[in-house]
């Protein structure tokens, strides 16, 4: 099954303790899309400036990721300038220019309102109500947001949560949407108010699925080093919504595996800037990857000393 996602495609400059990249791929459709079209097709809606590099999604295009549902308008493309000290888990905002991205409306092309999978990447609630009106029965709809968007449109997130299956966000956010200092109690509240799944990602110390009945988690991989960051959320979300569209499976064990999935593929993106890490990696990787995760949490079968 195929996914569509809808968020911001966008020129990153970053720099971390390890290096500086300059007007490289970002947004969170284009690490989304990266992400998950290792696993299945993936359609992107988004909007880029008249100076956008359009041949620097040719890679992605090969890989079999959709471009028709993303725009050129006149005017500068979205672009964000942040840096990271040597605490990787948060970044310093230096800049950003919205560019046509400040005018963006979502218009879902046709044939792709029927898509089964759908992720509202983080853009303003408003706009993902506006796709949530557009898309047609899908098997599931998730969607991401971020601080700013809870702070200014807090009441549209919770009309939002209606109309959605699955939420990610990280763990400030959870306590910052819900005014829950308890994650549990979080995500409770959050899934009285619509969703059937919560998913809270808390960066290098792993992620928390949370259901009615039952609560997983799963560990970060442990990587020896850490280069870029930027991405690796919304790498996550690929990861977890391309395995569910790829098996077409929502089913509780699943749903873990795919939390699993999503681990993987964030772990993959903070290796290298930009996307460059999840256009050369490989699915006997991937598949490497999960195995070696899955022994993290290992307890209940002989695993080798």
């Amino acid at each position: 099954m195929s996914v569509l996602v809808v968020g911001s495609v966008a020129l990153d400059s970053v720099e971390t303790p390890f290096g500086k990249a300059e007007d490289v791929l970002g947004g969170s459709a284009t690490f989304f899309a990266a992400s998950a079209s290792h696993l299945t097709k993936v359609s992107v809606v988004g909007v880029v400036g008249s100076d956008f590099p359009l041949e620097q999604l040719e890679p992605l295009k090969k890989r079999g990721v959709d471009f028709s549902g993303l725009e050129q308008a006149e005017g500068n493309s979205f672009r964000w300038r942040g840096r990271y000290r040597h605490d990787l888990n948060s970044a310093e905002t230096l800049e950003t220019q919205l560019g046509v991205f400040s005018h963006f409306s979502p218009k879902i092309p046709d044939k792709l309102r029927s898509r089964p999978f759908v992720f509202l990447a983080n853009i303003d609630p408003r706009l993902q109500l506006d796709v949530v009106r557009q898309v047609a029965k899908p098997k599931l709809v998730a969607c991401d947001t971020m601080n700013f968007w809870i702070q200014s449109r807090r009441p549209d997130i919770i009309e939002l949560l209606n109309h959605v299956d699955l939420m990610t966000l990280n763990d400030g956010e959870a306590r910052q949407l819900t005014e829950k200092s308890n994650l549990v109690q979080a995500a409770q509240w959050i899934m009285a108010r619509g969703p059937r799944h919560v998913i809270i990602k808390k960066g290098e110390h792993g992620a928390f699925m949370f259901s009615s009945n039952s609560i997983f988690f799963a560990p970060a991989f442990p990587l020896e080093n850490v280069f870029d960051p930027t991405g690796a959320g919304d790498a996550f979300a690929g990861g977890f919504i391309g395995y569910l569209a790829a098996t077409g499976d929502l089913s509780e064990a699943n749903m873990r595996r795919a939390v699993i999935c999503g681990s993987a593929m964030g772990s993959f993106a903070v290796e290298r800037f930009s996307i460059d890490r999840l256009m050369t990696v490989t699915r006997p990787e991937i598949d490497q990857r999960m195995t070696e995760m899955r022994r993290l949490v290992t307890f209940e079968e002989d695993v080798p000393a």
